[in-house]
Order: structure tokens, then C-alpha cells, then sequence
């Protein structure tokens, strides 16, 4: 591929403290980035760049690393509209509605699978996403959360296994007899095709013992611990999630000061998921007591047809700014460069030499436009691996 000279940005978010104003989002103004192939050869000062074999001009926009969407349920099939009015209508959210899209999704071919997980990826990545993960869990029996693994890796290397969604309908009798099915038969089937092993520790779901023994075996087979914890009460998903180096404790709504202790001193990640608040009304995660400790912090969309169907990452940056104390400097660190810390990656959410050529143009002369402007399509353009693929 011809190396590419983006030029004339307004205002570059790199993430790299090293470059610009040294905060921890690196800012550099007036700035230029030199694309190689699908990584970042050059970034600096645009006086200063290079010469590349093409130039595009950024025209005074904004331009930040592509967002990191951790936290994503994206193979299912199926519509919970009347799901959400009832609940918007003032019907509490709880885990039960997930049986609904199990249901639709074992119904589903994999064609249909498959299309409706490249809708929203497109969705997505014409809002800026360049990177996402995205689990199983609307199968809930041997065969069907397979085959939603084979679909999701063959569009991303961030794959999760979450047998341990809900007990299966199937089960709904010997919840023990299901966990035995999740840590044996299934977990043997789906593991090839997955990197993450993911479980919803929440009353109505698993209790600690039964996540622990489900994220236990899950490692045992080569898979990384993430977990669903403390949505919707407090509970000891957060301290397990530490104690078993999860790569990220995902909602984390209710913390108790230990809790938030433990994610402050451990190197698990706080992913937190505002469109779930918004679309169940719940109580909104407490960044700022997260980031005031030292916790690193994610900010995810949790795309779901259930409890929050967006795809929007600026969406919740919006949310997080408003609703949950974070900063705008922060939410963009923690949709990009927290992200890539949730996925223990170092070559994505951030924009520095040998990183991987991944960035959004905003129609916006800053990034603090993302939330100042919620709602507004800001992203104008994406590069992904160093080719322009929306704008």
C-alpha cells in the first residue's frame, strides 16, 4: 500500500502522553499523521511531516484514534420493541428478557446470523468504531453458542465466549446441571473459536460460586476472564473479577468501597455501559469514584437487543459527560485508550508510531464536540488498518 500524509488537523487526540501538551491524551494541534500500509509510521507537528505518497487533508477537522468497543452482544436475531416500551412505560428491567432473543436467535440461520451482525458492525463503524468485541450467549446450548463464535471470529479477533449468559431455559430446573454443561461439553465446543471467557454474575444469573467455576475452567482451556458485574445489585462479581485478573469488570453500578479499592489496585478494567442505564432507567455508574481512586476505566456501548441497543460510542461519551461525572478528556480516553486497556491491547485506541492506522475525522474543530454536540453524526470520516472505509 502507498503510505498516505493526513494533513492540516486541527486537533489530534493521540493518547501518548509523549506527543503535544503532554496531558494524557497527548493533544497535538495543527498536526499531521503518515500512514505505512495498515500502521502509523509518523505523527507530529504538520510543519513537520514527512512526505508521503499521498496527502489528505483534514481540513482544520478534528481527528482521533478509532474507538474500542469492548463490550458488544452482536450475534442474535430477533426484536424486544415491546420489551422496552413496557419497560419505558414503567415495567422494571430484569435478566428474563434474554430468553426472548435465545428463542429468535436458535430460530435464525447462520446467514441470518451473520447479516445482522454485519448490519451493525457497518452501524458502527460509520460512527467510528474500528475495534470491537463481541460474545455469545443468546444460544445457551452446545450447538448454538458454537456456531455464534464461529460467526463473530470470522469478523473480529475479540471474541467471548458467554455460555454463562443466563441458565438456560432448557435448565431452568438444575441450574447446577448447567453450569456442569457450560464448564464441560459446551465450553470444549466453543473454545477454539474464542480469546475471552465472560459470565453474568447478578442475582437471577450465576452466583459468585458458579462464576468462579465457569471462569476458572474457562482459563483452564486458554480463555481470558471478563465478567458481567454488579449491574443491577451489589455483589461479589467485582472482587472476583480481580482476585482472577479479569481483563475487565463489565457495568460496575453498585461498588462498595472495597470494590472500588480492589479495581483501583488491581490491573482489571472498570467498563462501564451507559446506554444500559439509559434504556432501563437504572442508576447510573459513579465514574468520577472510579477515576478519583485510580481505577482505569472503559466506556463501552453494550449493544444489545435487550438493555441497550446502540452502537453509538459518541452516544455514551454523551451520556458519561452528562450523567456520570467524567470529564470530555476522559470519556474519549476511556472509548478509546480504555477500551484497548480492556482488551489488553497496546496497538489500537491510541494514534503513535507503529500503532495500528486507526482514526476517525470529526466534522468538528475538537473532540470535545462529541459530548458538547450529543446526537449530532460528528464522525465524518474512518481510516481502518490504513484504508479509508467510511466517509
Amino acid at each position: 500500500m502507498p503510505t498516505t500524509l493526513i494533513t492540516n488537523i486541527a486537533s489530534l487526540v493521540t493518547n501518548d502522553p509523549s506527543k503535544g501538551d503532554g496531558s494524557p491524551l497527548g493533544l497535538l494541534t495543527n498536526a499531521a499523521v503518515v500512514l505505512d500500509g495498515d500502521t502509523i509510521a509518523w505523527v507530529g507537528p504538520a510543519a513537520k511531516a514527512p512526505a508521503a505518497d499521498e496527502t489528505h487533508d483534514a481540513a482544520g477537522r478534528a481527528a482521533i484514534p478509532g474507538f474500542v468497543d469492548s463490550h458488544s452482544h452482536l450475534v442474535f436475531a430477533g426484536d424486544r420493541t415491546q420489551e422496552f416500551n413496557a419497560r419505558m412505560s414503567g415495567r422494571a428491567y430484569s435478566a428474563g428478557g434474554i430468553r426472548t432473543t435465545v428463542a429468535a436467535t436458535r430460530a435464525a440461520t447462520d446467514a441470518e446470523l451473520e447479516a445482522n451482525l454485519t448490519h451493525y458492525l457497518a452501524e458502527a463503524l460509520r460512527q467510528g468504531t474500528t475495534t470491537f468485541e463481541t460474545k455469545s450467549g443468546y444460544g445457551l446450548n452446545t450447538q448454538d453458542e458454537a456456531r455464534a463464535l464461529r460467526i463473530a471470529a470470522r469478523h473480529t479477533d475479540e471474541v467471548t465466549f458467554l455460555g454463562a449468559h443466563i441458565v438456560s431455559p432448557d435448565y431452568a430446573e438444575d441450574p447446577a446441571a448447567y453450569v456442569d454443561l457450560v464448564t464441560g461439553p459446551m465450553l470444549d465446543a466453543c473454545a477454539p473459536h474464542a480469546r475471552w471467557v465472560d459470565v453474568f454474575c447478578e442475582k437471577g444469573a450465576f452466583d459468585g460460586d458458579q462464576a468462579r467455576a465457569i471462569l476458572t475452567a474457562g482459563k483452564a482451556k486458554g480463555l481470558h476472564p471478563r465478567i458481567h458485574a454488579n449491574q443491577l445489585s451489589y455483589g461479589p462479581g467485582v472482587q472476583l473479577a480481580v482476585e482472577l485478573d479479569a481483563a475487565s469488570a463489565d457495568h460496575c453500578t453498585h461498588l462498595t468501597d472495597a470494590d472500588v479499592d480492589a479495581l483501583a489496585n488491581g490491573n482489571t478494567v472498570a467498563t462501564l455501559l451507559p446506554g444500559a442505564e439509559f434504556s432501563t432507567r437504572a442508576e447510573w455508574p459513579d465514574a468520577r469514584r472510579l477515576l478519583d481512586a485510580g481505577a482505569t476505566v472503559a466506556l463501552s456501548t453494550d449493544c444489545n437487543p435487550g438493555s441497550s441497543f446502540t452502537s453509538s460510542v459518541p452516544f455514551c461519551i454523551a451520556l458519561a459527560v452528562r450523567d456520570m461525572g467524567m470529564t470530555p478528556d476522559e470519556a474519549i480516553w476511556s472509548a478509546t485508550a480504555g477500551g484497548a486497556a480492556a482488551l489488553r491491547r497496546t496497538d489500537i485506541g491510541v494514534i503513535r508510531e507503529g500503532a495500528r492506522a486507526d482514526l476517525a475525522l470529526l466534522a468538528a474543530p475538537s473532540h470535545v464536540h462529541l459530548a458538547y454536540r450529543p446526537g449530532v453524526p460528528l464522525v465524518s470520516e474512518v481510516w481502518r488498518r490504513g484504508a479509508r472505509v467510511a466517509g
